[in-house]
Order: structure tokens, then C-alpha cells, then sequence
């Protein structure tokens, strides 16, 4: 009798720790295959780093096939699922058709960026969900300096060095404080015209910054900011964008050639074309994370709409924290629907936020003790070499490199800005000439009215080539 085979859809934090639990608990006793666009899993919350040069990209980026030893890897996007014929259809990053059959499925496809209805803003604007929309950031703000600093005339010397980033969340937050100091080291090189610097503003129709966390986190993020000489506007979004600036819900024309979108995140596509209960795009589970009528199909992370039983009647929010023990529980309910062990409810107690901005600041609150400046920044960097699954050392020395030496301002040429457009359900994966990424069409854009342009919550503890 041949094993039983589990079919992993997409290899975020809940995926890659499902795939990692099982990989240990199954031990050869289950055919386990991995699906997802890229050979590696993406450690998230450091990528503005990688924006700002502080970290090589390669140390945000964990092999999967070298980590998962027992786990077969398929190279491939999920297009399709047929519920009844238990199998999945997939396109290879080369545009070929597979099928993947399973007695179990767990999905964990993730989100994908959030594109509201704002006329010119999926045009003109970028979001910030995979490394090749990171490495295209560090590219542009770099540019964009340097034309700025030969431009013949003060109005477009200050519209390149003009930097606007929408949402006030994790993402943005970190975006913006870390890129100011990445473009004040960068114009020490190519010095403006004079009474000019970089100028950046962070936008959120909320009431302040990070409106997810603790009032006193958000004061202390806001406060660095603002000494940083970040323009933060809350209760300000944008109207309109061009290819000249962007019209500002508070009547403002700002002339810039950047605007990062941080807005939010929605479920990837794939859990809406199933056809089952969904709660806001994402798939309505069990607490056991199994879906209802469904007991082989398993789904946690971004996908899945886990009920929170700490807070009856809501969901798990979206975040990193919940979707890496959310793996960790689809794993063992996995074996358990096998015969191996008991099944368990998915159960969580929030340990903290911690948000870096760069330098040596920050703001933490580990186990509820509200933290700031380089305590919170050496908590926060403590976490996250704790939390990830490889690279310690490497983004360590990155750090301490970064600490003694200036960094390499340069421009790569690797990701052309259409290479990377805001209107994708692919984030993960640069756009090729003439054609969009293989598999599911893109199907981001969102309409109604606009919510608060927050993304959402990033790890809790213990988001034009002119």
C-alpha cells in the first residue's frame, strides 16, 4: 500500500512550518510535496532591510530544499483545485501544466497586495510583498538620489528626492523610517542642490501610526519619525495618482516619482475560486483548521479564517505570528487525521510586538513591557534572529557590517519597474517580457469604499523607472 501523499499549497510561514512539522513527525511514513512559485521561503519582516541595503537579499531567504530534507519540492503556482478528483493543477515557473494528486491538503497560499479603487495608483504605484518589488525599491530611491543630484533645476531635484509611502502600519512604518536614513547616507555621496534634502512622507487615513498596536508604541514610532524629519499625516490618503505626484485626500499636490503602496493585504485568489464558505476572502475553517465538509483539506495562515478562541465570535488576524503556529497545528492535526496523534483547536496568546526603525530604534513590547530606543532595537533584532529558520549568522555579520562600514550604493538593474506592477496576484515573482507570471491571472484590484489604509499587523512576538 503506497503512503499517503500531502499536497502543501504555497510555503509562507504557515506552509514552510507545516511542511518543516511534518517533514519530522511523518519521518518517510508520508509522501509530503511542497507547491509554491519560488525555491525558497521568504522571511518577511525584514525585507525593508533588504529596500535600504542593510541586508543582501539572499539572507531573507531560506532554502527550501535545503531545510526540508524529507519534503519534495515542486517548483509551481496553484491554478486550480478540484475538491472531488483530490488533485491540484499547477503551472511551472517555464509556463508547463502539472497535476499534483493528494489524500490531504493543506492551504496555505497567503496574501497578496491590496489595490484599492484610487484612480492612477495601479499605474503608478508598488507594493512591497516579495523580494523582487524590494530590490526594485532600493533600485529607484537609489536613482532617484542620483538624478536628483544632477537635475538642472530645484523642482525636479525635489520631486526625485520626494518619497511617499501610503499606510502607517508595520510596512510602512519601517519603510519610511529606515529609508530616511538610507537617503540621508546616500545624498552625503551625491550632495543636492543646496537648502534641499530627501523629503518623506507617510500617510494613513487613521488616527496615528501603527493603529493595530499600544498607543504607547505608536507614540514612540511616531516620535522617532518625526525627529527623523519623516511628514507624518494621519487622517490623509491619496486621491489620485500621476506620473508626476499624487493628489492627497486633504487637496495637496505632491510632486514626486515614488509612491509605495503599504495599504493592506488580502487572501491570495486561490481560496475564493473554490467555491466554499469564506469569511472577507479568506476560507472559513474548524478550529481545527480543517474546512467544514471537507475533513482532507486543511487551511491556516493568511488563506484561512481561523476562529480566535481567546476572543469568541472573531478570527485570527492576519499575521505572521498566527500563521507560523498555525503551521505548526495543521501539521499535527495533518498526522492526526492519519492515525498519528490527537487532533487539537488552534489556540494562541499574543507575546508582543516589535516594530524596527532602523538604526539603533525601535519599539517592543515583549510579554507587555512597552520598550523603546536601543533596548527595543536590540529586543527586536534578538527576535527576529530567533524567530528565523536559517541565515542567523549571516544576517548577523550583515548587521555588523552595516554598523562600521557605508553602504554599497549602487544600482543593479535587476527589477525594471514593470517587472513589478502593484496589480498582481503573484508578488513573489517578477513579471517577464511579455507575458505575466505562469499560473492564476491577477485578480487583486478591490472595490467600495476605502478602508483605513493600515496594512495589516506584521510578526507579533513572545508588511515607474523614470
Amino acid at each position: 500500500m503506497s503512503p499517503p501523499r500531502i499536497v502543501i499549497v504555497g510555503a509562507g510561514f504557515a506552509g514552510y512550518r507545516t511542511a518543516r512539522t511534518l517533514s519530522r513527525m511523518a519521518r518517510g511514513k508520508a509522501e509530503i510535496t511542497l507547491l509554491n512559485p519560488t525555491d525558497y521561503f521568504l522571511y518577511l519582516p525584514l525585507l525593508p532591510q533588504v529596500a535600504v541595503g542593510v541586508l543582501e537579499p539572499r539572507r531573507v531567504t531560506v532554502s527550501l530544499s535545503g531545510t526540508l530534507r524529507r519534503v519534495r519540492l515542486v517548483l509551481g503556482e496553484a491554478d486550480a483545485i478540484d475538491l472531488d478528483a483530490r488533485t491540484v493543477r499547477y503551472t511551472d515557473p517555464e509556463g508547463t501544466a502539472g497535476t499534483l494528486t493528494y489524500d490531504r491538503l493543506v492551504l496555505a497560499a497567503g496574501s497578496v497586495n491590496k489595490l484599492l479603487p484610487i484612480p492612477g495608483v495601479a499605474e503608478h504605484a508598488h507594493g512591497f510583498r516579495g523580494l523582487p518589488e524590494a530590490l526594485y525599491l532600493r533600485d529607484h530611491i537609489t536613482r532617484q538620489v542620483e538624478l536628483a543630484a544632477s537635475a538642472d533645476d530645484a523642482g525636479t531635484c525635489a520631486a526625485r528626492c520626494t518619497f511617499v509611502v501610503v499606510g502607517a502600519g508595520y510596512t510602512g512604518t519601517e519603510v519610511a523610517a529606515q529609508g530616511r536614513l538610507f537617503t540621508d547616507e546616500l545624498v552625503r555621496g551625491h550632495p543636492l542642490r543646496t537648502g534641499l534634502r530627501p523629503r518623506w512622507l507617510l500617510l494613513d487615513i487613521a488616527g496615528r501610526v501603527l493603529p493595530e498596536l499600544d498607543e504607547r508604541l505608536s507614540r514612540t514610532a511616531a516620535g522617532v519619525l518625526r525627529r527623523r524629519g519623516v511628514d507624518v499625516r494621519t487622517g490623509t490618503s491619496v486621491k489620485e495618482a500621476t506620473s508626476r505626484g499624487v493628489l492627497l485626500t486633504d487637496g495637496e499636490f505632491v510632486e514626486t516619482r515614488t509612491l509605495v503602496w503599504c495599504v493592506g493585504v488580502r487572501p491570495d485568489p486561490l481560496a475564493d475560486s473554490l467555491g466554499l464558505p469564506m469569511e472577507r476572502g479568506r476560507l472559513l475553517v474548524e478550529p481545527t483548521l480543517q474546512v467544514p465538509g471537507r475533513p482532507e483539506v486543511f487551511a491556516c495562515g493568511d488563506a484561512a479564517a481561523v476562529p480566535d478562541l481567546e476572543r469568541p465570535g472573531e478570527y485570527t488576524p492576519m499575521t505572521a505570528q498566527h500563521a507560523w503556529r498555525q503551521g505548526r497545528t495543521a501539521a499535527r492535526n495533518v498526522a492526526a487525521s492519519l492515525g498519528v496523534g490527537e487532533p487539537r483547536p488552534y489556540r494562541h496568546r499574543d507575546l508582543g510586538f516589535v516594530v524596527d526603525l532602523g538604526g539603533a530604534q525601535a519599539a517592543a513590547d515583549p510579554l507587555g513591557v512597552a520598550l523603546s530606543g536601543p533596548l527595543a532595537g536590540a529586543v527586536t533584532r534578538g527576535y527576529h534572529l530567533a524567530a528565523m529558520p536559517g541565515n542567523r549568522v549571516r544576517v548577523a555579520a550583515d548587521w555588523l557590517l552595516d554598523a562600521v562600514l557605508p553602504r554599497q550604493a549602487v544600482q543593479l538593474g535587476l527589477v525594471r519597474s514593470w517587472s513589478v506592477p502593484l496589480d498582481t496576484a503573484s508578488p513573489e515573482l517578477a513579471r517577464l517580457p511579455g507575458r505575466h507570471p505562469p499560473g492564476r491571472p491577477d485578480r487583486t484590484r478591490e472595490s467600495g469604499p476605502e478602508p483605513s489604509a493600515s496594512p495589516r499587523p506584521r510578526p507579533r512576538t513572545a508588511e515607474g523607472d523614470s
